[in-house]
């Protein structure tokens, strides 16, 4: 894995803890959505919209 690849895996496991943790709600909801579209940056190796993506989620649940 590159470097670029290994920093998203973390942060990819750091906010979905940190989106598990957090309470139900409306927030909680769209930083699930954030979430899921990371996951597919990710599948698609688009490492850009993956940081993206996991910034706006963790946005929501701060």
């Amino acid at each position: 894995m590159t470097p670029e690849q290994t920093n998203v895996t973390e942060k990819m496991t750091s906010v979905k803890a940190a989106c598990d943790k957090a309470p139900a709600g409306p927030r909680k909801d769209r930083a699930l959505e954030h979430y899921q579209a990371a996951e597919k940056a990710h599948a698609a190796k688009n490492y850009d919209e993956t940081n993206r993506e996991l910034d706006a989620a963790a946005e929501e649940i701060i």
